[in-house]
């Protein structure tokens, strides 16, 4: 691909994206922006930004805690919402255990458990449209979805009732007590993302550039240390340079063995990958071959 080429693309990209905030903002009374402090919902906020400029973006963010987080990343996280003066709901796990409503799995995993808080925070607030960051390339499930993504009154996404979407028209309509998740970023791919982070100059947590850490193998996937457990008995600690394609439950996200330490050096690693950063590092996916489509039949994101 041309530098000119990406480029005409970014732009077409940006252009459908923005299009889209503008569209929801119009058409629905209370959306909410998912936001954990990765880079997809990093660049989702960047786009809402330019959307809107310069008023200040009209929605708040939402954070779904595994309470398995990287501290780099919730840092990050916090300096951002602090940065554009936005108001951050957080729905934590970590409450759901507590208080007996959610059980820790004997995985140890929680990103399955992050259905039940996301839901509740949508009936809460009265959220009718929640922005996600996920993209088509990611995964099949997710390549099935509508750009406008009716969930009925239980949250659950039905593929039977998902709309047409022609000419970039978007049917936001939905009964008392359903929402639409909402999905800007559908048809860009994880190289589009890393060239418009490039080209815009966004900051992403540190962990996404090649550094030393401590990491076990388990299953093929190189686990870092940290308050979820691990390693377990015959799961050695090695240092080694990595760094992550994706980022989430510290339990179950798996980092790459790499030495792109700044972005012009991961793109060229993503250019050259055959797998996309859900396949290459998410162990929560490899649980059975149709699991984030059950996971998004319950709810899930």
């Amino acid at each position: 691909m041309s530098v000119g080429t990406a480029l005409d693309t970014l732009g077409r990209l940006e252009s459908e994206a923005i299009h889209i905030f503008r569209e929801v903002a119009g058409e629905f009374d209370r959306p909410v922006i998912l936001f954990s402090g990765g880079k997809d919902s990093t660049l989702l906020l960047h786009l809402a930004v330019k959307a809107f400029w310069p008023a200040p973006v009209p929605f708040p963010l939402l954070h779904v805690d595994t309470g398995h987080n990287f501290q780099e990343v919730i840092d990050f996280r916090d300096r951002t919402v602090e940065k554009y003066n936005l108001r951050l709901e957080v729905a934590s796990v970590q409450d759901y255990i507590d208080d007996g409503r959610l059980s820790e799995r004997p995985d140890g995993t929680r990103n399955p458990l992050q259905t039940v808080p996301l839901l509740d925070a949508i009936t809460t607030h009265k959220f009718d449209a929640v922005f996600g960051g996920g993209r088509r390339d990611e995964e099949r499930a997710r390549a099935k979805e509508r750009i406008f993504s009716l969930r009925n009154a239980f949250g659950q996404w039905e593929p039977r009732r998902q709309r047409p979407e022609l000419w970039n028209l978007y049917n936001g309509r939905h009964r008392p007590g359903e929402h639409v998740r909402v999905f800007p970023l559908s048809n860009w791919t994880e190289l589009d993302v890393w060239h418009y982070i490039a080209r815009e100059g966004i900051e992403l947590p540190s962990i996404y550039y090649a550094h030393q850490r401590e990491v076990y193998l388990r299953d093929g996937m190189w686990l870092a240390e940290g308050p979820w457990g691990g390693p377990r008995e015959g799961e050695q600690l090695v240092s080694k340079t990595v760094r992550y394609r994706t980022v989430g439950d510290g339990s179950c996200t798996g980092a790459v063995e790499s030495d792109a330490a700044d972005i012009e050096a991961v793109i060229a690693e993503v250019a050259a990958s055959r797998l996309t950063e859900r396949g290459a590092t998410r162990a929560d996916d490899r649980l059975s071959e149709a699991a984030m489509e059950d996971r998004k039949r319950e709810g899930y994101f």
